[in-house]
């Protein structure tokens, strides 16, 4: 039997400029993200969609979270087959289109990756595929998920 885990996560709006909701200009799109224990994150819309570009929006949390759970799952697999990695940084790259029904089309992990033996790289580069079909965050998205690393 597969095990299952839990995440609750609070999502607070702080936009209230004291009209509400009353147009769409009359409200900010600033908000948290809260977890116990963990520190708050300042979260607004898109500035397409008039939020603050200061702070993280749901396009590039949904971005980070899938570059994330990739690293993450590479790592362990790099360990258990003895690849040394010293250095790892995703320059991720999402596209979403507009629409009646908005969406996301596409996520291109471009990982940039240090290999104690530089001899590592063809068995390191395989495992991009195995941390892709262990993600549990690519395994729950309805659009591609590619993967295009570079090792130093």
């Amino acid at each position: 039997m597969a095990q299952e885990h839990h995440y609750q996560v609070t999502v607070r709006w702080t936009g209230n400029r004291g009209k509400g909701t009353s147009s769409y200009t009359a409200y900010d799109r600033n908000g948290e993200l809260l977890a116990d224990g963990k520190a708050t994150v300042a979260l607004s819309a898109d500035p397409a969609f008039l939020g603050d570009d200061s702070r993280w929006n749901p396009e590039e949390l949904l971005l980070a979270s899938a570059s994330a759970c990739h690293k993450l799952w590479y790592l362990h697999l790099c360990a258990v087959a003895g690849i040394i990695v010293e250095a790892y940084e995703d320059a991720a790259e999402g596209t979403m289109q507009e629409g009646t029904r908005g969406r996301f089309t596409q996520i291109t992990l471009k990982p940039h990756i240090t290999l104690r033996n530089p001899a590592d790289a063809d068995r390191a580069s395989a495992l991009h595929h195995q941390a892709h079909e262990a993600c549990f965050i690519a395994n729950s998205l309805n659009f591609p998920v590619d993967c295009e690393p570079t090792f130093a």
